[in-house]
């Protein structure tokens, strides 16, 4: 019935005419997304040269494998990856690191990781710790054997008992001052390490986090290098009980994995010493800051930050194309069916999320040249960013992953009944986010993490102390509580939120403060105060957010952008900030006077955003630059052919390849044979 090839050679009309229309420059927003034109040419040149054999079918057909099958895909893919990344590196500069390792496990290759990256972890927070943890003897001595992909490794810190709260995991590393060796246990099913990235069948060696004991005296913890399989033939070593946790939602083929521990013995050289100490007579000299032992995992969460606006941006372009195809439902019964995204409830589905994937990718631009300094100043001997790198860090990573996981639900819910198909690829990008509410820290745990913080910078407000950058303005507001007069200009409603945020956080401590007076322990009243402190914490992340999107695009830095382009983002930093005030619109009433006439004026500019933003929605997020094999999504191509394609992916679902199925045979036909 149908030609081999039932795709169009041509763009979709409707997606020709959105790009024609559009009033400024999607090379000038995506050369301004990346970074830069010279960034750009880059993106491109690799994408055009990893990508130039990707196999869309085969790419289909990865959701019809059984979970072992996808395991194996999973390697064989990454370690492509790997091969041509090295090849690239070869071939335009030999030597350096701009293309392998960097680009490994970057946004750009996600999808040639097609059933994900089960090395993710090595490179994206292995590496990372063993530089910012071992001593130049120890890099030197294993850590480059990771950098080089020698060996393989993981990240082992939690366990089947204990997640987040770190203080009580179970895994002990006894010191042995005859052997001048650490041994290691997991003294329960509850100490098993659990959840690690290519743990299960991949890793031959992981940082382990383990309770570190000399003498019997717990000392706290530590990360230890530990040998988990013989390099020649990959088999376990003695002692160590390692295994794959099976099938999860998403990172279908990540290689989770599980581990124990019985007497497993390192050499004392294998604890990261480059802040703690253990001499060879079992001296143990403590980190001048234990916060140093996380480090990591700030550099962790600083990356899901990020990854997290990109794929709300991958979601919002899916949709977005897919909005501009789609006909239906008549406004004029006697016109034809209208694109979907003219109806103004479908604008506020999709329209708010591209200017949310913006705001927190400028938010981690911020969070990135934070986590630099402190970097920077860790080197120099000091300490003092390390408090605020970690309440953003921690609040970015808990908005991020949220709302972008929110985002993406809406967005496929914007996309009707094809969002649900596998081939969309909304459902994976949707998975994969979710996780990320999760790992690196639960979403929970991190805002009251950022309510304690925001407990002592109002105190030190109170004492007129001084308080990191981010959280000034809770001092301000300290000062002058009176909101002042309401004009709903955009510097009016970042500082609605910032008022809303410092009155939540002074409710919060003032809860807290009468708890603590009425008997309670320090920690007993944190707890009973937990449910406002996360509140808090919620609206201070906001409070950043969009703060820094305005400094971003009315700043200094408008300066080298085109009247064109400055126009666009002022328009998306209309929508973002009327709608995230209307959204949290019950914390502001509480301290800024809006009479009903206000709130009628706050609605009618949404509308009026959403309106202004329609004729260059498909080409903004054109300028996000993703390529057609990074989306993965028979709604998103760039040549707008969503039926045939959905059509076409359906054909080559196997149960397709036989018109009869083996199950009538066996069983549907026989039974109804016997009801005769």
């Amino acid at each position: 019935m149908f030609s081999k090839n039932i795709i169009p050679k041509t763009v979709n009309p409707d997606l020709k005419k959105e790009r024609e229309g559009a009033n400024f420059s999607s090379e000038e927003f995506a050369a301004w997304w990346a970074g830069g034109k010279e960034k750009l040419e880059f993106n491109r040149s690799v994408r055009e040269y990893m990508y130039k054999d990707f196999d869309y079918n085969e790419n289909q057909q990865l959701y019809y494998k059984s979970h072992e099958d996808m395991c194996e895909f999973a390697v064989k893919s990454s370690i492509d990856v790997a091969k041509k990344l090295r090849q690239l590196q070869a071939r335009r500069n030999p030597g350096g690191n701009e293309y392998w390792p960097t680009l490994f496990d970057e946004p750009e290759l996600w999808n040639l990781h097609r059933a994900g990256n089960p090395f993710s972890v090595m490179y994206m927070v292995v590496v990372d710790a063993l530089k910012t943890q071992c001593t130049p003897e120890q890099y030197k001595e294993f850590g480059v054997r990771v950098e080089r992909f020698e060996v393989t490794a993981t990240y082992a810190q939690t366990e089947l008992g204990h997640s987040s709260h770190l203080r009580g995991l179970e895994t002990r590393a006894d010191f042995d001052r005859i052997t001048d060796q650490f041994v290691l246990n997991t003294p329960s099913i509850s100490a098993y390490k659990w959840w690690p990235g290519g743990l299960g069948q991949c890793s031959n060696h992981a940082i382990v986090m383990a309770q570190l004991y000399i003498d019997g005296q717990l000392k706290g913890l530590h990360m230890f290098y530990v040998q988990l399989r013989e390099e020649g033939t990959h088999e376990p070593r003695p002692g160590v009980h390692i295994g794959e946790l099976g099938k999860k939602m998403g990172f279908l083929g990540v290689n989770n994995g599980f581990l124990g521990m019985k007497n497993v013995r390192i050499p004392r050289t294998r604890m990261l010493m480059r802040h703690a100490h253990v001499h060879r007579d079992g001296t143990y000299v403590k980190s001048p800051v234990e916060a140093l032992t996380y480090f990591a995992m700030l550099s962790t969460r600083c990356i899901v930050a990020r990854n997290s606006a990109v794929a709300l941006a991958c979601a919002a372009t899916i949709a977005t194309r897919f909005s501009a195809v789609r006909r239906q439902s008549p406004i004029d019964t006697s016109l034809p069916e209208p694109q979907i995204l003219d109806h103004v409830t479908q604008q506020l589905k999709v329209f708010p999320e591209i200017a949310t994937s913006l705001a927190y990718g400028l938010a981690y631009n911020y969070l990135r040249e934070l986590f630099n300094a402190t970097s920077r100043d860790i080197n120099q001997g000091n300490y003092n960013r390390l408090p605020e790198l970690h309440s953003l860090s921690c609040a970015l990573k808990v908005m991020s992953t949220s709302d972008s996981a929110a985002g993406i639900e809406r967005l496929r819910l914007a996309c009707g009944g094809l969002g649900y198909l596998a081939s969309a690829n909304l459902c994976n990008i949707y998975v994969n986010t979710v996780a990320a509410c999760t790992y690196e820290g639960e979403n929970t745990v991190l805002l009251l993490q950022v309510g304690r913080f925001l407990m002592k910078s109002w105190r030190a407000a109170q004492s007129g102390a001084t308080l990191a950058v981010t959280a000034s303005y809770l001092a301000e507001v300290h000062q002058n509580p009176e909101f002042g007069l309401w004009s709903g200009s955009w510097d009016n409603l970042v500082k609605a939120m910032q008022f809303a945020a410092a009155n939540k956080t002074r409710l919060a401590f003032k809860s807290l403060s009468n708890r603590i007076d009425n008997g309670e322990s320090e920690r007993m009243a944190s707890t009973h105060t937990g449910i406002e402190l996360t509140q808090a914490a919620q609206l201070h992340a906001r409070a950043f957010v969009v703060h820094n999107f305005l400094a971003e695009v009315t700043g200094p830095k408008s300066k080298a952008r085109s009247p064109a382009l400055n126009r666009v983002l002022e328009d998306l930093l209309e929508l973002y900030l009327v709608n995230i005030t209307l959204n949290n619109m019950s914390d502001i009433l509480r301290v800024v006077h809006l009479t009903d006439e206000d709130l009628n004026k706050l609605q009618a500019r949404l509308e009026a955003a959403l309106a202004k933003l329609r004729p260059n929605a498909v080409a903004i997020v054109d300028g996000f630059d993703f390529g057609d094999a990074q989306l993965n999504s028979t709604l998103g191509f760039h040549d707008g052919n969503i039926l045939e394609r959905v059509f076409d992916a359906a054909l080559k679902a196997p149960m397709n390849r036989k018109s009869v199925p083996k199950s009538f045979h066996d069983h549907l036909g026989p039974f109804m044979k016997s009801n005769i």
